[in-house]
């Protein structure tokens, strides 16, 4: 199928108007997009955030007009808030195709490989993982995912008991249960990310070894090793929740952290983990942790 892609430059007050305004007009659906790289880390729960500078982006069928919807766009809004319209055809493709050509196996601590489907990479003392992009977030090229994947990578965790709270794609379950550990259970507060996370365990045939739960389902266990990639205040507001999973002596990997909130969360925790350096990628950061004494 073919459709119209219409775009449009406007301020974040305007943005939300014109985007409820294509929507009234027939689009199928309508985006945004930051227009000058300006970061948005971290909206509350709820909370929808835009950037200054927005594009909005609509989608019709090829029947619409693009010119009377332009005009009706321009008669609407105030033209001094409004730059940079764009109007083009834009062809139907296998979009998760497409975006896999940018999508590549990548190797973690010379012991773990994350491939695409038909790109496996098969060498001795290593284990190779098969991750497509999916429902939910987590394929390993995201700085935040790629410094937990590094960390399993790097660590014994054979015959393990490993937590994944906060699952999305349940790459780091799937990953743990590939390097050795006995079980892993993934956690997520998004139904979706419970059938994405079934689904790479399917694909890589540890089913079986991995286990998947909303939070009000799950049932609290200790486990030697917690991984939770999530965001910073979340990691914050959930510290008794996730401290309570892991076992004394065990494991905590923490991630989904900008470096310049690390010490805010590795405070959170302190009284009763024992928290190594931690280790930055790009904005991100991991912190890891022994803990040293029950919650």
């Amino acid at each position: 199928m073919t459709w119209h892609q219409l775009s449009i430059t406007t301020d974040e007050n305007t943005a939300p108007d014109i985007a409820d305004f294509f929507s009234e007009l027939g689009a199928v659906s309508v985006t945004y997009m930051d227009a000058k790289d300006e970061p948005v880390y971290e909206p509350a729960i709820g909370e929808t955030k835009i950037w200054q500078n927005t594009i909005v982006i609509a989608l019709y069928e090829l029947e619409a007009n693009p010119d009377l919807i332009k005009n009706a766009v321009f008669s609407q809004f105030e033209k001094a808030r409004l730059e940079n319209w764009q109007q083009e055809i834009l062809a139907d493709q296998a979009w998760e195709r497409a975006w896999m050509e940018h999508y590549h196996p990548m190797k973690f601590a010379d012991k773990l490989w994350v491939c695409p489907t038909g790109q496996e990479q098969h060498e001795a003392e290593t284990v190779c993982m098969v991750l497509d992009p999916g429902l939910a977030f987590g394929t390993g090229t995201h700085p935040t995912t790629a410094l937990c994947l590094e960390w399993l990578a790097s660590h014994d965790i054979k015959d393990k008991i490993v937590i994944d709270y906060g699952c999305g794609s349940g790459i780091l379950a799937v990953a743990a249960v590939l390097l050795g550990a006995s079980h892993a259970y993934a956690v997520d507060i998004d139904p979706q990310a419970l059938i994405a996370t079934q689904a790479n365990a399917e694909k890589n045939k540890v089913q079986d070894k991995i286990s998947s739960y909303l939070p009000e389902d799950f049932s609290p266990l200790e486990a030697d090793i917690v991984l939770a990639n999530i965001l910073a205040k979340p990691l914050i507001e959930l510290k008794q929740n996730i401290g309570s999973l892991v076992k004394t002596q065990g494991q905590l990997v923490l991630s989904g952290i900008l470096n310049e909130q690390a010490a805010s969360v590795s405070s959170a925790y302190a009284e009763h983990f024992l928290f190594n350096s931690p280790i930055s990628q790009q904005d991100w950061c991991r912190l890891d942790a022994e803990k040293t004494m029950p919650c």
